[in-house]
Protein backbone atom coordinates (compact mmCIF):
# COMPACT_ATOMS: atom_id res chain seq x y z
CA UNK A 1 0.00 0.00 0.00
CA UNK A 2 1.42 3.24 -1.01
CA UNK A 3 1.56 6.45 1.55
CA UNK A 4 -1.24 8.07 -0.30
CA UNK A 5 -3.58 4.88 -0.15
CA UNK A 6 -2.58 4.44 3.53
CA UNK A 7 -5.75 5.25 6.07
CA UNK A 8 -5.33 8.27 7.90
CA UNK A 9 -4.83 7.38 11.53
CA UNK A 10 -6.75 9.55 14.09
CA UNK A 11 -5.49 10.57 17.17
CA UNK A 12 -6.96 8.93 20.71
CA UNK A 13 -6.09 10.57 23.98
CA UNK A 14 -7.08 8.42 27.43
CA UNK A 15 -7.21 10.12 30.41
CA UNK A 16 -6.98 7.58 33.30
CA UNK A 17 -8.36 8.38 36.91
CA UNK A 18 -8.42 6.48 40.24
CA UNK A 19 -7.86 2.57 40.29
CA UNK A 20 -5.86 0.02 38.68
CA UNK A 21 -9.03 -1.47 36.99
CA UNK A 22 -9.38 1.45 35.71
CA UNK A 23 -5.65 1.45 34.08
CA UNK A 24 -6.64 -1.58 33.06
CA UNK A 25 -9.88 -1.03 31.34
CA UNK A 26 -7.94 2.19 29.74
CA UNK A 27 -5.47 -0.36 28.15
CA UNK A 28 -8.10 -2.17 26.84
CA UNK A 29 -10.01 0.67 25.45
CA UNK A 30 -6.97 1.44 23.40
CA UNK A 31 -7.34 -2.48 21.79
CA UNK A 32 -10.78 -1.99 20.92
CA UNK A 33 -10.39 0.61 18.80
CA UNK A 34 -7.14 0.03 18.03
CA UNK A 35 -8.73 -1.80 14.41
CA UNK A 36 -10.84 1.63 14.23
CA UNK A 37 -7.54 3.84 12.93
CA UNK A 38 -6.96 5.15 16.57
CA UNK A 39 -3.65 6.20 17.42
CA UNK A 40 -2.76 6.81 21.35
CA UNK A 41 -0.77 10.43 21.85
CA UNK A 42 0.19 11.61 25.04
CA UNK A 43 -1.92 15.05 25.10
CA UNK A 44 -5.52 15.77 24.04
CA UNK A 45 -4.43 18.99 22.84
CA UNK A 46 -5.00 17.07 18.87
CA UNK A 47 -7.10 14.09 19.66
CA UNK A 48 -10.00 13.15 17.78
CA UNK A 49 -11.23 11.14 20.40
CA UNK A 50 -10.71 11.93 24.01
CA UNK A 51 -12.06 9.60 26.42
CA UNK A 52 -11.90 10.44 30.60
CA UNK A 53 -12.01 7.10 32.48
CA UNK A 54 -13.39 8.22 35.74
CA UNK A 55 -13.38 7.24 39.62
CA UNK A 56 -16.44 8.10 41.37
CA UNK A 57 -14.84 6.98 44.67
CA UNK A 58 -14.39 10.46 46.36
CA UNK A 59 -15.95 13.54 45.90
CA UNK A 60 -13.00 15.77 44.70
CA UNK A 61 -12.06 13.18 41.80
CA UNK A 62 -15.97 13.93 40.44
CA UNK A 63 -15.36 17.36 40.69
CA UNK A 64 -12.48 17.12 38.51
CA UNK A 65 -14.01 15.56 35.93
CA UNK A 66 -16.26 18.33 35.56
CA UNK A 67 -13.21 20.49 35.73
CA UNK A 68 -11.30 18.80 32.87
CA UNK A 69 -14.60 18.62 30.64
CA UNK A 70 -14.48 22.70 31.51
CA UNK A 71 -10.88 22.46 29.60
CA UNK A 72 -11.91 20.21 26.79
CA UNK A 73 -15.13 22.38 25.58
CA UNK A 74 -13.11 25.11 24.90
CA UNK A 75 -10.27 22.42 23.32
CA UNK A 76 -12.92 21.25 20.95
CA UNK A 77 -14.71 24.66 20.45
CA UNK A 78 -11.49 25.67 19.08
CA UNK A 79 -10.87 22.47 16.35
CA UNK A 80 -14.85 23.19 15.63
CA UNK A 81 -13.75 26.50 14.44
CA UNK A 82 -10.84 24.94 12.34
CA UNK A 83 -13.18 22.37 10.76
CA UNK A 84 -12.22 19.50 13.14
CA UNK A 85 -14.59 17.25 14.64
CA UNK A 86 -13.40 16.15 18.41
CA UNK A 87 -15.79 13.34 20.29
CA UNK A 88 -15.28 13.59 23.67
CA UNK A 89 -16.54 10.32 25.92
CA UNK A 90 -16.95 9.75 29.78
CA UNK A 91 -15.95 6.39 31.09
CA UNK A 92 -15.70 4.77 34.38
CA UNK A 93 -17.44 4.89 37.08
CA UNK A 94 -19.05 8.35 37.43
CA UNK A 95 -20.62 7.96 33.89
CA UNK A 96 -21.82 4.73 35.28
CA UNK A 97 -23.21 6.84 38.24
CA UNK A 98 -24.45 10.17 37.41
CA UNK A 99 -24.98 9.46 33.10
CA UNK A 100 -27.99 11.43 33.23
CA UNK A 101 -26.72 14.25 35.01
CA UNK A 102 -23.31 14.24 32.82
CA UNK A 103 -25.07 14.84 29.61
CA UNK A 104 -27.32 17.50 31.36
CA UNK A 105 -24.20 19.25 32.98
CA UNK A 106 -22.10 18.81 30.17
CA UNK A 107 -23.28 19.54 26.81
CA UNK A 108 -19.73 19.20 25.56
CA UNK A 109 -19.82 15.38 26.43
CA UNK A 110 -20.86 13.34 23.32
CA UNK A 111 -21.14 9.87 24.76
CA UNK A 112 -21.01 8.37 28.43
CA UNK A 113 -19.98 4.80 28.92
CA UNK A 114 -20.08 2.26 31.82
CA UNK A 115 -17.70 0.24 32.94
CA UNK A 116 -19.34 -3.10 31.45
CA UNK A 117 -19.88 -1.02 27.93
CA UNK A 118 -16.23 -0.79 26.44
CA UNK A 119 -16.65 -3.88 24.34
CA UNK A 120 -19.04 -1.46 22.54
CA UNK A 121 -16.96 1.57 21.79
CA UNK A 122 -16.21 1.35 18.46
CA UNK A 123 -20.05 0.96 17.16
CA UNK A 124 -21.29 3.89 20.00
CA UNK A 125 -18.86 6.19 18.60
CA UNK A 126 -20.24 5.48 15.19
CA UNK A 127 -23.57 5.94 16.50
CA UNK A 128 -22.46 8.78 17.67
CA UNK A 129 -20.51 10.14 14.47
CA UNK A 130 -23.93 9.46 12.72
CA UNK A 131 -25.94 11.58 15.18
CA UNK A 132 -28.28 8.36 15.58
CA UNK A 133 -28.69 5.89 18.71
CA UNK A 134 -28.20 6.19 22.71
CA UNK A 135 -25.48 8.80 23.26
CA UNK A 136 -25.77 7.04 27.01
CA UNK A 137 -24.39 3.50 27.43
CA UNK A 138 -24.05 2.31 30.83
CA UNK A 139 -26.13 -1.33 31.18
CA UNK A 140 -24.37 -4.20 29.49
CA UNK A 141 -22.95 -7.17 31.44
CA UNK A 142 -19.44 -8.19 32.73
CA UNK A 143 -19.70 -11.27 30.66
CA UNK A 144 -20.54 -9.47 27.27
CA UNK A 145 -17.74 -7.23 28.43
CA UNK A 146 -15.09 -9.40 28.84
CA UNK A 147 -16.04 -11.95 26.01
CA UNK A 148 -16.23 -9.21 23.45
CA UNK A 149 -12.88 -7.29 24.11
CA UNK A 150 -9.80 -8.51 22.27
CA UNK A 151 -6.52 -10.23 23.47
CA UNK A 152 -4.73 -7.83 25.40
CA UNK A 153 -1.01 -6.99 23.93
CA UNK A 154 1.76 -6.58 26.09
CA UNK A 155 3.74 -2.97 26.86
CA UNK A 156 6.87 -4.20 28.93
CA UNK A 157 7.66 -7.06 30.95
CA UNK A 158 4.64 -6.59 33.77
CA UNK A 159 0.81 -6.35 33.00
CA UNK A 160 -2.40 -6.17 34.83
CA UNK A 161 -4.90 -9.15 34.12
CA UNK A 162 -8.65 -8.70 34.98
CA UNK A 163 -10.31 -11.80 36.70
CA UNK A 164 -12.75 -10.52 39.12
CA UNK A 165 -15.06 -7.56 38.82
CA UNK A 166 -17.91 -6.12 40.78
CA UNK A 167 -18.73 -6.56 44.67
CA UNK A 168 -20.89 -7.66 47.17
CA UNK A 169 -19.70 -6.36 50.21
CA UNK A 170 -21.39 -2.88 50.34
CA UNK A 171 -19.37 -1.21 52.57
CA UNK A 172 -21.62 1.77 53.64
CA UNK A 173 -19.08 4.20 52.37
CA UNK A 174 -18.17 2.98 48.69
CA UNK A 175 -20.00 3.24 45.69
CA UNK A 176 -18.55 0.65 43.92
CA UNK A 177 -21.57 -2.29 44.14
CA UNK A 178 -23.64 0.69 42.24
CA UNK A 179 -21.26 1.44 40.08
CA UNK A 180 -19.36 -1.95 38.62
CA UNK A 181 -22.04 -4.51 39.79
CA UNK A 182 -22.17 -7.15 41.75
CA UNK A 183 -19.20 -9.68 42.05
CA UNK A 184 -18.36 -11.71 38.78
CA UNK A 185 -15.79 -13.92 38.06
CA UNK A 186 -13.57 -14.47 35.04
CA UNK A 187 -14.10 -18.29 33.64
CA UNK A 188 -10.31 -20.00 34.74
CA UNK A 189 -9.71 -21.17 31.07
CA UNK A 190 -10.01 -17.41 29.58
CA UNK A 191 -7.84 -16.28 32.25
CA UNK A 192 -5.15 -18.77 31.61
CA UNK A 193 -5.49 -17.98 27.71
CA UNK A 194 -4.92 -14.37 28.74
CA UNK A 195 -2.00 -14.99 30.99
CA UNK A 196 -0.23 -17.42 28.13
CA UNK A 197 -0.60 -14.76 25.56
CA UNK A 198 0.97 -12.24 27.96
CA UNK A 199 4.05 -14.63 28.89
CA UNK A 200 4.30 -15.19 25.12
CA UNK A 201 4.56 -11.67 24.55
CA UNK A 202 7.51 -11.57 27.05
CA UNK A 203 5.69 -10.62 30.41
CA UNK A 204 7.25 -11.59 33.56
CA UNK A 205 5.03 -10.44 36.12
CA UNK A 206 1.30 -10.38 35.99
CA UNK A 207 -0.97 -8.43 39.10
CA UNK A 208 -4.19 -9.97 39.47
CA UNK A 209 -7.12 -7.49 39.88
CA UNK A 210 -10.65 -7.29 40.80
CA UNK A 211 -12.68 -4.88 43.38
CA UNK A 212 -12.41 -8.17 45.51
CA UNK A 213 -10.04 -10.19 43.47
CA UNK A 214 -9.37 -12.63 46.38
CA UNK A 215 -13.14 -13.16 46.36
CA UNK A 216 -12.90 -14.80 42.92
CA UNK A 217 -14.16 -18.37 42.54
CA UNK A 218 -14.19 -21.06 39.54
CA UNK A 219 -16.76 -23.80 38.66
CA UNK A 220 -16.31 -25.75 41.49
CA UNK A 221 -18.20 -28.37 39.57
CA UNK A 222 -15.22 -28.22 36.93
CA UNK A 223 -12.57 -28.27 39.88
CA UNK A 224 -11.55 -24.80 39.66
CA UNK A 225 -11.58 -23.82 42.94
CA UNK A 226 -11.28 -20.30 44.76
CA UNK A 227 -8.55 -17.94 44.62
CA UNK A 228 -5.85 -20.35 45.04
CA UNK A 229 -6.26 -22.69 43.11
CA UNK A 230 -6.35 -19.85 40.69
CA UNK A 231 -2.97 -18.42 41.60
CA UNK A 232 -1.35 -22.27 42.14
CA UNK A 233 -2.34 -22.69 38.24
CA UNK A 234 -1.10 -19.18 36.81
CA UNK A 235 2.30 -20.33 38.48
CA UNK A 236 2.44 -23.14 36.42
CA UNK A 237 3.34 -20.98 33.25
CA UNK A 238 6.41 -21.10 31.55
CA UNK A 239 8.00 -17.38 30.78
CA UNK A 240 5.65 -16.32 34.31
CA UNK A 241 8.06 -15.04 37.18
CA UNK A 242 5.97 -13.28 39.47
CA UNK A 243 2.79 -13.10 40.73
CA UNK A 244 1.01 -10.20 42.48
CA UNK A 245 -3.20 -9.60 43.07
CA UNK A 246 -4.50 -6.09 44.26
CA UNK A 247 -7.29 -4.83 45.79
CA UNK A 248 -7.78 -7.93 48.23
CA UNK A 249 -10.73 -7.94 51.15
CA UNK A 250 -9.35 -9.28 54.71
CA UNK A 251 -12.51 -11.72 54.71
CA UNK A 252 -11.81 -13.60 51.26
CA UNK A 253 -8.32 -14.32 53.12
CA UNK A 254 -8.81 -18.00 53.58
CA UNK A 255 -6.38 -20.40 54.84
CA UNK A 256 -5.73 -21.99 51.64
CA UNK A 257 -4.77 -18.30 50.68
CA UNK A 258 -2.66 -17.79 53.21
CA UNK A 259 -0.56 -21.07 53.08
CA UNK A 260 -0.16 -20.28 49.58
CA UNK A 261 1.92 -17.43 50.34
CA UNK A 262 4.31 -19.29 52.12
CA UNK A 263 4.31 -22.28 49.37
CA UNK A 264 4.52 -20.48 46.19
CA UNK A 265 7.67 -18.91 45.50
CA UNK A 266 6.24 -16.98 42.18
CA UNK A 267 3.80 -15.20 44.50
CA UNK A 268 5.60 -11.92 45.84
CA UNK A 269 5.78 -11.22 49.36
CA UNK A 270 3.97 -8.51 49.27
CA UNK A 271 0.10 -7.72 49.95
CA UNK A 272 -2.14 -4.90 49.47
CA UNK A 273 -4.87 -5.61 52.46
CA UNK A 274 -7.49 -2.72 52.98
CA UNK A 275 -8.31 -2.06 56.72
CA UNK A 276 -10.05 1.06 56.63
CA UNK A 277 -10.21 1.59 60.15
CA UNK A 278 -8.65 0.61 63.30
CA UNK A 279 -11.42 1.15 65.10
CA UNK A 280 -14.01 -2.32 65.57
CA UNK A 281 -16.82 0.26 65.98
CA UNK A 282 -15.97 2.64 63.70
CA UNK A 283 -15.73 -0.96 61.05
CA UNK A 284 -19.12 -2.22 62.07
CA UNK A 285 -20.32 1.00 60.97
CA UNK A 286 -18.51 0.49 57.71
CA UNK A 287 -20.10 -2.60 57.10
CA UNK A 288 -16.50 -3.77 56.55
CA UNK A 289 -17.56 -7.20 58.30
CA UNK A 290 -14.36 -7.76 60.03
CA UNK A 291 -12.76 -6.34 63.07
CA UNK A 292 -10.07 -4.58 64.12
CA UNK A 293 -8.73 -7.93 66.24
CA UNK A 294 -9.58 -9.88 62.68
CA UNK A 295 -7.92 -7.73 60.88
CA UNK A 296 -4.65 -8.72 63.18
CA UNK A 297 -5.33 -12.10 63.18
CA UNK A 298 -4.65 -12.47 59.66
CA UNK A 299 -2.07 -10.69 59.63
CA UNK A 300 0.17 -13.33 62.12
CA UNK A 301 -1.16 -16.10 59.95
CA UNK A 302 0.24 -14.41 56.84
CA UNK A 303 3.83 -13.78 58.73
CA UNK A 304 3.41 -17.70 60.28
CA UNK A 305 3.44 -18.11 56.31
CA UNK A 306 5.81 -16.09 54.86
CA UNK A 307 7.83 -14.57 57.69
CA UNK A 308 9.57 -11.49 54.92
CA UNK A 309 6.05 -10.83 54.21
CA UNK A 310 5.16 -6.45 53.36
CA UNK A 311 2.22 -5.34 53.45
CA UNK A 312 -0.05 -2.12 52.31
CA UNK A 313 -3.15 -0.94 53.77
CA UNK A 314 -6.00 1.79 52.86
CA UNK A 315 -7.21 3.79 55.64
CA UNK A 316 -10.41 6.07 55.53
CA UNK A 317 -10.01 9.14 58.70
CA UNK A 318 -12.84 11.15 59.43
CA UNK A 319 -15.60 8.57 59.30
CA UNK A 320 -19.21 9.54 60.23
CA UNK A 321 -19.18 9.40 64.04
CA UNK A 322 -15.02 8.80 64.65
CA UNK A 323 -14.03 9.88 67.66
CA UNK A 324 -10.63 11.05 69.35
CA UNK A 325 -10.79 7.22 70.93
CA UNK A 326 -11.47 5.26 67.36
CA UNK A 327 -8.63 7.36 65.39
CA UNK A 328 -6.37 6.72 68.25
CA UNK A 329 -7.22 2.67 67.58
CA UNK A 330 -6.46 3.28 64.19
CA UNK A 331 -2.64 5.07 65.18
CA UNK A 332 -2.61 1.63 67.56
CA UNK A 333 -3.25 -1.19 64.73
CA UNK A 334 -0.57 0.52 62.36
CA UNK A 335 1.80 0.28 65.62
CA UNK A 336 0.90 -3.15 65.64
CA UNK A 337 0.91 -4.33 62.08
CA UNK A 338 3.68 -2.00 60.45
CA UNK A 339 2.74 -1.17 56.85
CA UNK A 340 5.61 -1.05 53.75
CA UNK A 341 3.54 1.35 52.43
CA UNK A 342 -0.35 2.76 52.41
CA UNK A 343 -3.02 5.18 51.10
CA UNK A 344 -5.25 7.12 53.33
CA UNK A 345 -7.72 9.72 52.54
CA UNK A 346 -10.04 11.84 54.40
CA UNK A 347 -13.96 10.47 54.33
CA UNK A 348 -15.71 11.79 51.26
CA UNK A 349 -19.63 11.49 51.45
CA UNK A 350 -20.90 10.01 48.27
CA UNK A 351 -24.46 10.37 47.60
CA UNK A 352 -26.48 7.32 47.44
CA UNK A 353 -24.22 5.72 50.03
CA UNK A 354 -25.53 4.86 53.79
CA UNK A 355 -23.08 6.45 54.93
CA UNK A 356 -23.46 9.85 53.37
CA UNK A 357 -26.88 9.92 55.64
CA UNK A 358 -25.43 9.05 58.87
CA UNK A 359 -25.36 10.93 62.21
CA UNK A 360 -22.21 12.44 63.34
CA UNK A 361 -20.47 13.58 60.03
CA UNK A 362 -16.88 14.68 61.01
CA UNK A 363 -15.88 17.96 60.54
CA UNK A 364 -12.85 19.16 57.15
CA UNK A 365 -10.29 20.48 59.97
CA UNK A 366 -10.83 17.60 62.41
CA UNK A 367 -10.19 15.65 59.31
CA UNK A 368 -7.30 16.97 57.68
CA UNK A 369 -5.83 16.67 61.48
CA UNK A 370 -5.95 13.58 62.05
CA UNK A 371 -5.03 12.45 58.41
CA UNK A 372 -1.83 14.53 59.23
CA UNK A 373 -1.28 12.47 62.01
CA UNK A 374 -1.69 9.30 60.06
CA UNK A 375 0.11 10.15 57.33
CA UNK A 376 3.29 11.34 59.27
CA UNK A 377 3.10 7.93 61.00
CA UNK A 378 2.90 5.98 57.57
CA UNK A 379 5.10 7.48 55.87
CA UNK A 380 7.94 7.35 59.17
CA UNK A 381 6.81 3.36 58.69
CA UNK A 382 7.94 3.47 54.89
CA UNK A 383 10.80 4.99 55.49
CA UNK A 384 11.87 2.01 57.69
CA UNK A 385 10.99 -0.16 55.57
CA UNK A 386 12.56 1.06 52.83
CA UNK A 387 15.93 1.51 54.85
CA UNK A 388 15.96 -1.62 56.44
CA UNK A 389 16.80 -3.10 53.06
CA UNK A 390 20.49 -1.39 53.02
CA UNK A 391 22.75 -4.11 52.83
CA UNK A 392 20.42 -6.70 51.32
CA UNK A 393 20.85 -7.95 48.16
CA UNK A 394 17.27 -8.34 46.80
CA UNK A 395 16.28 -9.67 42.97
CA UNK A 396 15.31 -7.08 40.86
CA UNK A 397 12.88 -7.25 37.74
CA UNK A 398 14.48 -5.14 35.61
CA UNK A 399 11.26 -3.02 33.85
CA UNK A 400 13.26 0.45 31.69
CA UNK A 401 16.37 2.48 31.80
CA UNK A 402 16.29 4.85 34.37
CA UNK A 403 15.59 8.60 34.52
CA UNK A 404 19.43 9.17 33.73
CA UNK A 405 22.34 7.92 31.14
CA UNK A 406 23.67 4.17 32.32
CA UNK A 407 20.63 4.00 35.21
CA UNK A 408 17.89 1.01 34.83
CA UNK A 409 14.96 0.82 37.01
CA UNK A 410 13.02 -1.92 38.29
CA UNK A 411 10.90 -3.87 41.22
CA UNK A 412 11.94 -5.77 44.25
CA UNK A 413 9.68 -8.24 45.58
CA UNK A 414 8.31 -5.75 47.62
CA UNK A 415 7.00 -3.66 45.32
CA UNK A 416 9.92 -1.17 45.79
CA UNK A 417 11.00 1.12 43.02
CA UNK A 418 14.77 0.41 42.74
CA UNK A 419 17.78 2.28 40.70
CA UNK A 420 20.99 1.07 39.57
CA UNK A 421 23.84 1.37 36.87
CA UNK A 422 23.45 -1.35 34.50
CA UNK A 423 22.79 -1.94 30.51
CA UNK A 424 19.61 -1.83 28.28
CA UNK A 425 19.72 -5.67 28.03
CA UNK A 426 18.64 -6.51 31.20
CA UNK A 427 15.04 -5.41 30.70
CA UNK A 428 12.72 -8.75 31.40
CA UNK A 429 15.68 -10.29 33.13
CA UNK A 430 15.78 -10.10 37.32
CA UNK A 431 18.89 -9.54 38.46
CA UNK A 432 20.81 -9.12 41.90
CA UNK A 433 21.10 -5.38 43.33
CA UNK A 434 23.01 -4.91 46.73
CA UNK A 435 20.67 -1.92 48.17
CA UNK A 436 22.93 1.02 49.70
CA UNK A 437 20.40 3.62 50.14
CA UNK A 438 16.87 4.69 50.35
CA UNK A 439 14.16 7.18 50.25
CA UNK A 440 10.97 7.30 51.17
CA UNK A 441 9.67 5.94 48.16
CA UNK A 442 13.02 4.06 46.54
CA UNK A 443 15.87 2.43 47.07
CA UNK A 444 18.93 2.08 45.05
CA UNK A 445 21.83 0.16 44.72
CA UNK A 446 24.89 -1.77 42.85
CA UNK A 447 23.89 -4.98 40.37
CA UNK A 448 25.73 -8.16 41.61
CA UNK A 449 28.18 -9.67 39.21
CA UNK A 450 27.17 -12.40 39.79
CA UNK A 451 23.79 -14.24 37.51
CA UNK A 452 20.78 -15.17 39.03
CA UNK A 453 20.54 -18.94 37.94
CA UNK A 454 19.09 -19.15 34.65
CA UNK A 455 19.66 -15.54 33.67
CA UNK A 456 22.47 -13.60 31.85
CA UNK A 457 23.89 -10.23 33.12
CA UNK A 458 24.81 -7.90 30.88
CA UNK A 459 27.04 -5.32 32.33
CA UNK A 460 27.08 -1.69 32.14
CA UNK A 461 29.65 -0.52 30.00
CA UNK A 462 32.88 1.44 31.13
Amino acid sequence: MTNAQAPLLKRLFIETHGCQMNVYDSERMRDVLAPLGYAPVDAPDDADLVILNTCHIREKATDKVYSELGRLRAHKERRAEAGVKTTVVVAGCVAQAEGEELMRRAPVVDLVVGPQAYHKLPELIARTARATGERLAADFTPEEKFDALPAPKAEGVTAFLSVQEGCDKFCTFCVVPYTRGAEYSRPLARILDEARALADQGVREITLLGQNVNAWHGDAGAGEGTFAHLVRALARIDGLARIRYTTSHPVEMTDDLVALHGDEEKLMPFLHLPVQSGSSRILKAMNRKHTAEDYVAIVERLRVARPDIALSTDFIVGFPGETERDFEATLDLVRTIGFASAYSFKYSRRPGTPAAGMHGQVSEEVSAERLQRLQALLGEQQRAFNAAQIGKTLPVLVASAGRRPGQMHGRSPYLQSVHFDGAPALVGQIVDVRIEASTQNSISGTLSLRPREGEKVARSAG
